[in-house]
């Protein structure tokens, strides 16, 4: 008997051996870095604030969850982020997403890489991203505990006290993935911390015009947009919407434009290129065009990559008639035609946010941050990672997999303290 409450009391007495490490945020960084710790030598907590955890991972990717992106090499890797690119070389030269995909498919989840290199689950349910994260914290023991809202983070000589409405915690180690709410930021500059301002990143433009409003849902294969007083230009894939233009092309324009189009106010001249070639390019098409089918109708010569219905429209904003045969189109007239094509001019008069995957550009100084291990350079023992930094990327899986690479880093760094 006397044996048997020894051993209990050793057990007791190796539970509180343990350190405690508290994770703020349950999205896709936080429950990365949870799935990673080492069990055996941390009790893990994860507090989220709303009621639901991994909501970004839910309806990321239209609810497919884009995971990650076919690109292997670091050095090609961070050019897809307009913040963070020099502090990130060394976060994927550790753990890439190569090492995402093996991650996911050794726990179950068959990974698909479509053909714009997007990677995402075979199911193409984010649930199966969703179960994967749930199943490992949950083997882990990880105490995940929601409606938890941080009211303040006070660091004591060795520990931290973490204080919410659902009741205060300790933590020998606080990993901060809280996103860019800027309440989450404000507590991060209450223990020190310097904030970069927030501003939008991913956004399309909002444009009022006559053409643009007859097609909506229309696409183009590959166009330009350029931005000519901020000198600035993006080409990709361009989606007329009920709003304006979004697609590729826009929202890298967004992303890596974020603070000089907020500092536009979100008002701005854009040249579109509807089928990027130069007006003296898409001329000589016209005109071989022209020598070839002289006596077809202007509005059906399928002269351009453009679909039938948007060249008509664009043949009455020009002011040329559907009707009239091609052989009898002016030199003027081809010329308005290919500038509509090449450099139309519309104004932007302010943005939409894209769907609901809501990125910005701003957060934690990266200045703050050792990133061999995301620690702060501030706060001994405080680790963090994801959009609560100021670190973003275009659309297409990169910005999960810096939150996925960022937690990896703090796990292993944990593990062998």
């Amino acid at each position: 008997m006397v044996y048997k409450n020894r051993t209990f009391e050793t057990k007791i007495y190796s539970i509180r051996l343990m350190k405690q490490v508290v994770i703020i945020g349950g999205g896709a960084a936080g429950f990365f870095c949870a799935a990673n710790l080492d069990e055996n030598k941390y009790q893990i907590k994860i507090l989220e604030q709303n009621k639901d955890v991994l909501q970004k991972v839910k309806i990321s990717g239209g609810g497919r969850c884009n995971v990650t992106h076919a690109c292997f090499d670091p050095q090609d890797l961070v050019k897809f982020y307009p913040r963070g690119e020099k502090e990130l070389r060394s976060v994927f030269s550790k753990f890439q997403p190569g090492d995402t995909m093996e991650w996911f498919e050794s726990r179950g989840v068959s990974l698909k890489i479509e053909n714009d290199n997007r990677i995402f689950p075979e199911s193409n349910q984010s649930q199966s991203i969703i179960n994967a994260l749930q199943t490992e914290t949950k083997n882990k023991n990880v105490e995940v505990i929601t409606q938890a809202t941080v009211s303040q983070i006070s660091k004591t000589e060795d520990q931290f006290l973490i204080e919410t409405k659902s009741g205060n915690f300790m933590a020998d180690y606080v990993v901060f993935t809280t996103g860019s709410a800027p309440k989450s930021l404000k507590l991060a500059e209450s223990l020190g911390h310097k904030i970069v301002s927030l501003v939008p990143s991913l956004f399309t433009f909002n444009i009022k015009n006559p053409l643009l409003a007859e097609h909506p849902g229309t696409s183009f294969e590959w166009a330009e947009v350029s931005i000519p007083k901020l000198k600035l230009e993006e080409s990709g894939p361009l989606l007329i919407t009920h709003w304006g233009l979004s697609g590729p092309a826009v929202l890298k324009l967004s992303a890596w434009g974020a603070r000089l189009l907020a500092g536009e106010n979100y008002k701005f001249e854009i040249l579109v290129n509807f089928i990027s070639k130069s007006i003296q390019e898409a001329e000589e098409d016209f005109i071989n065009f022209k020598e070839n089918n002289p006596k077809k109708t202007i509005g059906q010569s399928k002269i351009y990559n453009v679909t039938n219905r948007f060249w008509n429209s664009l043949l009455a904003y020009s002011k040329i008639d559907s009707e009239k045969q091609i052989s009898n189109i002016s030199k003027k007239e081809m010329q308005i035609l290919a500038g509509n094509l090449c450099e139309m001019k519309l104004q932007v008069d302010g943005k939409s946010t894209f769907k609901d995957e809501f990125v910005t550009a701003g957060g934690v100084d990266l200045k703050e941050i050792n990133f061999k291990t995301m620690a702060s350079k501030v706060v001994p023992n405080l680790f963090l990672a994801g959009e609560v930094l100021n670190i973003d990327a275009i659309t297409g899986g990169f910005n999960f997999q810096a939150c996925w690479s960022e937690a990896w880093l703090i796990a292993q760094e944990l593990n062998m303290r």
